[in-house]
């Protein structure tokens, strides 16, 4: 089973030696079903958004970690219209109002936790159903949800490499994502 993910110095420098000036996909050696994603402009998200849209099914949880301004709604917005949800449906951070939904093939359930402080509050706000509803959960600053986390999701690290160049990790919970995961990298590689 995967651990609550913060890339450590091994990870990090196995992912800056393998980046190059393309997207490209890295396995990382004896985690688990971890694999690193370089990309060097908020398009090359796309293909990674493609990927995950072609192994998504109801009641997937995707949590997005990492700094501010690091691309959490930006992936959250090339998902979500690779699940066909509709330009007229703008996807934006739902910081203030703690949840958004979208409709497409699968309904997105766009979460973010920033304001809250832990469990309790994710749980008073009523968060948690909708993990067991017929949709996909992307929830940004999960670190709040603590116990509350659901045991299968992907965990997504998302670092600033330069201005526009991130790196991505992607941390398998659970059976069912591990083997997703796998089909993921062998769509990008």
């Amino acid at each position: 089973m995967g651990r609550a993910f913060k890339p450590q110095g091994d990870e990090i420098e196995l992912i800056r030696r393998k980046m190059v000036n393309t997207d490209r996909v890295t396995a990382i050696p004896g985690t688990d079903g971890k694999f690193g994603f370089s990309c060097f402009s908020p398009d090359g998200l796309v293909d990674l958004a493609d990927a995950l849209a072609g192994v998504l099914e109801p009641g997937d949880v995707i949590f997005l970690q990492g700094e501010l301004g690091a691309g959490k709604t930006t992936l959250t917005q090339y998902l979500a219209y690779a699940l066909g949800v509709g330009a007229e449906q703008y996807v934006a951070s739902p910081s203030f109002a703690l949840l958004h939904e979208y409709s497409g093939r699968l309904p997105v359930y766009h979460m973010d936790l920033y304001r809250l402080h832990d469990e309790e509050d994710v749980e008073a706000a009523g968060l948690p159903e909708f993990f067991e509803q017929q949709g996909v959960s992307i929830v940004e600053w999960p670190d709040r949800l603590g116990s509350l986390a659901p045991a299968d999701r992907l965990e997504i690290h998302i670092q600033i490499e330069a201005e526009e160049a991130r790196w991505l990790i992607l941390n398998p919970w659970g059976e069912p994502w591990r083997d997703k995961l796998s089909r993921i990298s062998a769509t990008l590689a």
